[in-house]
């Protein structure tokens, strides 16, 4: 289905929003869009939303099982508006947001739906999955000089770290079972990369409820939503593989011209598999086998 807004999209998505895990993709330019909605069209969404400009193309294959929805990030439109007028519309909804050229993993994804794993998580207590964004790029940017190909996807094997994440109400204390995350390209190019956009954590996967907000910086106006983990044992997480930065470092003049290659003595090339991730430390399968 297609819908000029999100306005049309809400008034009438009754089916769309019927049933969740629920995806948003949001479509920032033309990268890699029919891979990233391809890929969670396979993990098991019940649904997928597009937002996308009206001019951009879609795939036959892809476009008959999305719902298409008239959205314009360049041009102003806010992601942040958006989720959160998902979440006002899909109470009791597990949903997920992500931007195009971006690939959710999870422990065991190869084998075990979307839906699975968050009905385990959910048996936790959990109503949120703390995600790490994890950096890929292209190893060659002579042949792939927007930085992104996903035959030639490289990732850092090292170089990943976390930091107290303070909280200015309560004398700067450090809060209870959260962190700040750093790594990847945002971390290897800071100079680049303004300060508040270089933590490398999202709770991309959370469970809609009335009076939820997303916040600019991926964060959410309940604190036990942005946890890593229960205060009882280990968690799972998951991992977004994403080229977004490694797009924007190379499509921005004031980097693009420093940056010859993005590999480096820890770069490895990406598997596409969630071992991987495993055996990195950049996700957590917890108490699920």
């Amino acid at each position: 289905m297609q819908y000029h807004s999100l306005s049309a999209f809400l008034d009438s998505s009754a089916a769309a929003l019927a049933k969740g895990p629920v995806a948003m993709i949001f479509v920032e330019d033309q990268v890699e869009v029919d891979s990233a909605i391809r890929h969670h069209l396979d993990t098991g969404f019940a649904s997928v939303l597009v937002l996308m400009p009206p001019a951009f193309s879609l795939a036959p294959d892809v476009a008959d099982r999305v719902e298409r929805i008239g959205y314009d990030i360049a041009a102003g439109d806010s992601f942040v508006e958006a989720v959160n007028r998902v979440i006002e519309a899909a109470p009791g909804l597990w949903l997920y947001y992500c931007f195009n050229a971006e690939y959710l993993f999870f422990p065991f994804c190869e084998t075990r739906t979307v839906g699975e794993m968050l009905a385990f998580h959910a048996e936790e207590r959990r109503d949120a999955m703390l995600t790490y964004v994890v950096d890929l790029y292209a190893g060659d940017l002579d042949l792939h000089r927007d930085a992104v190909s996903l035959e030639d996807a490289h990732l850092d094997r090292s170089g990943y770290y976390a930091l107290a994440r303070n909280d200015p109400d309560n004398h700067n204390h450090p809060r209870e079972r959260q962190l700040d995350f750093f790594g990847g390209l945002r971390w290897r190019y800071e100079e680049h990369i303004p300060a508040e956009r270089r933590k490398i954590d999202r709770i991309s996967l959370f469970r809609a409820r009335p009076g939820l907000e997303l916040r600019p910086d991926h964060t959410f106006n309940d604190e036990e939503y942005n946890t890593y983990a229960c205060p009882w044992h280990h968690n799972l997480t998951a991992a977004v593989a994403s080229f977004r930065t490694a797009k924007a470092l190379k499509r921005n003049p004031g980097s693009t011209f420093d940056i010859h290659t993005f590999k480096w003595h820890n770069s490895a090339p990406f598997e596409w598999h969630s071992r991987q991730l495993l055996d990195l430390g950049l996700m957590e399968p917890g108490q699920w086998f």
